[in-house]
């Protein structure tokens, strides 16, 4: 590619921090790429792979250490003002002034960027045509919806015509929709304007949407170019396994990806499992797995060649032997000097690297063998954990929610709502941002009093006896409040003796959690990594061992890789007959649901197993994210009819 065909261009760069353990680490290792030109270009990698460092300098706003980078044809170095005069940069936390209203925001951007009187109107009425704001621009910021307010961030990055846009991460925690729409403006800049976007995502969908791809990891691009050309890389190792009647899908996967050996990653997905391959085994290798099960080739994706290039990379650098097991659940190991110091780990420019394997996702969250729902293991050392789904339709109900009301003032926030959660089930709660869900949500947990219904947590009426069921209840929320002074040791102290645990009750189930999550026990919280705080977090919701968790947008803004771990732990904690009730924007995610709820502007539109609601929305059965869509659409439409 020649250099006036490129809007990026970089060589040999090189950038180093401080990690909270005061030793050196490095972010970008001799980064060398190319950006084409009016085309739509996506950085993907696990969390510390070094993509919002690259980010960063492409904006002007850190100095490689080595190497050479040009933006524009300018060296970014020499040149930053000059550079960030002609680009747009929207981070992940865009700086909205919530307390002013979408115009006021718009009118402020222009301001600092010198936007002439002239332009403005035309401009602000291409954006909000865009955007779908023009019906809220005496709304103070504050009180969008989470994918309104990622809108408004992306229409003040546009109030003026940048030649380059760089957005981090546009789409975290926002609903389908939301994500749906944003890429729509995305796709229409780059057709209409021919204007050059690079965009970093955790999606691998929104990335095979992309011209051209850099995958990332530890600081390294391993490789790049169409998503298609990347794909191929998987060809051959891609299969689809249809789990045996009584088998939930999540457990075939817990099988699948505990043999490490043979199987480099497995997810659920339309009621099946897709997983791919080891290259370095034959197929042979899989029939002690899958004897049970149907299995087909299907054609590779980029997500497949991702996860594939992800752990060669790690056994490359690490050495990992590929016939290793994980290690034992609770098995004792230091949090610094070892795989766990990169997993999700950002430096405090928001990376660093990380190397990380299937083995060391297992580990991660690894299952819970205690009590009833112990995992058996056959000779091979593959965990079965309990293969048939252990909820029934004859378990007992542990929720019982009934014409269930809540409303602000004049604002009905939930609307007559009535389902069943049993003893042992994951139940989904979705919807769009401003849904009704987190509503809903802080009343099953007894946070907010109902307006109005019946509401039945383990055994007890919310509205008469909420402290009965709290005390058998655990509680994640998506901001959890850890004390950032306390070190990990002292808050999982403090949460548990909350939760009434004292003495040697308190000093067994600390023990059991530090070694559960691998967490340094003298580590200061608030100097914890973005994944180590999770753990923390499901730690302290966990500590009292409670029939019934709670969680709130778990995995909002972590990579696939920590996604996979995380659910590991979740499908462990059901099979000992732990119920769970989660909220989250992954439509992938709620293939791992019993049973999910879909709630739009209060009202309950869908409610059943995966594969009934994707029944439900006909045509668009096969795919979850497309089936929540026309879900949701086709409620609107009925509630305006």
């Amino acid at each position: 590619m020649r250099a006036d065909e490129s809007v990026v261009r970089a060589e040999g760069l090189t950038r180093r921090f401080t990690g909270p353990d005061g030793r050196p680490q490095v972010a970008l290792d001799r980064v060398s790429l190319s950006v084409p030109r009016g085309q739509l270009t996506a950085l993907v990698g696990p969390d510390g792979a070094g993509k919002t460092t690259l980010m960063r300098m492409m904006a002007g706003l850190l100095a490689p250490e080595e190497g050479s980078l040009h933006v524009l044809g300018l060296d970014v170095t020499r040149n930053a003002q000059e550079v960030q005069d002609r680009i747009s940069y929207m981070p992940q936390r865009f700086g909205l002034y919530e307390d002013l209203s979408v115009q006021e925001n718009l009118d402020l951007y222009a301001d600092l960027h010198g936007v002439p009187q002239a332009v403005r109107r035309e401009r602000f009425a291409r954006l909000m045509a865009m955007t779908d704001l023009a019906r809220f621009t005496a709304r103070p910021a504050g009180k969008l919806s989470g994918g309104m307010k990622q809108k408004l961030g992306l229409a003040c990055t546009l109030v003026r015509s940048p030649e380059l846009l760089l957005l981090d991460e546009p789409s975290v925690g926002v609903d389908p929709l939301s994500r749906r729409d944003l890429w729509e403006i995305l796709l229409q800049l780059v057709r209409d304007e021919q204007l050059s976007v690079v965009v970093s995502t955790a999606y691998m969908d929104e990335a095979e949407r992309c011209t051209h791809v850099h995958v990332m990891n530890a600081g390294h691009v391993l490789a790049n170019g169409t998503p298609q050309a990347l794909a191929q890389r998987a060809q051959g190792l891609t299969f689809v396994a249809t789990p045996p009647v009584g088998m939930a899908a999540r457990m075939l996967q817990a099988r699948l990806l505990d043999a490490v050996s043979t199987v480099v990653d497995a997810v659920p997905r339309g009621g099946q499992v897709r997983f791919i391959r080891r290259p370095d085994v034959d197929e042979a290798a899989l029939r002690p797995l899958l004897e049970d099960v149907e299995v087909h080739p299907r054609p590779a994706e980029l997500e497949d060649a991702f996860m594939l290039m992800l752990r060669q990379h790690a056994e490359a650098v690490g050495g990992q032997s590929s016939s290793e097991e994980p290690p034992a659940a609770g098995a004792d190991r230091t949090l610094h000097g070892s795989w766990n110091d990169a997993l999700t780990a950002p430096a405090p420019d928001g990376q660093r690297p990380a190397v990380v394997t299937q083995q060391d996702l297992t580990a991660a969250f690894p299952p819970l063998n205690e009590g009833a729902g112990a995992s058996r293991r056959d000779a091979s050392g593959v965990s079965l954990q309990s293969a048939v789904l252990p909820v029934t339709d004859h378990a007992e109900p542990v929720i019982v929610v009934r014409d269930l009301v809540r409303r602000f003032g004049d604002f009905t926030a939930v609307a007559s709502t009535s389902f069943e959660v049993r003893r042992g089930e994951i139940f989904g709660l979705l919807g769009p941002n401003g849904a009704g869900k987190t509503t809903t949500f802080r009343m099953l947990c007894g946070l907010l009093p109902a307006t109005s219904g019946s509401l039945q947590v383990a055994g007890a009426n919310l509205r008469v006896a909420p402290a009965r069921a709290r005390a058998r209840i655990g509680y994640v929320a998506q901001k959890f409040s850890l004390y950032a002074t306390l070190t990990v040791c002292e808050n999982l102290a403090f949460y548990g003796a909350a939760y009434g645990l004292h003495g040697r009750q308190l000093a067994e189930r600390m023990q059991a959690m530090l070694q559960r999550f691998d967490l340094d026990p003298e580590a200061e919280s608030g100097l914890l990594p973005a994944g180590y705080r999770q753990r923390l977090a499901m730690a302290a919701g966990l500590i009292h061992a409670p029939d019934i968790l709670f969680l709130d947008e778990p995995t909002s803004g972590i990579d696939p890789l920590a996604r996979r771990a995380f659910w590991r732990t979740i499908t462990a904690l059901s099979a000992q007959g732990v119920t769970i009730v989660i909220t989250t924007h992954f439509m992938e995610e709620a293939e791992y649901c019993d049973r999910i709820a879909i709630q739009d502007a209060g009202r309950m539109l869908a409610l059943g197993t995966p594969h009934e609601v994707r029944e439900l929305a006909g045509g668009a059965g096969s795919d979850m994210n497309e089936a929540f869509i026309a879900i949701v659409e086709q409620g609107r439409r009925e509630a305006v009819t």
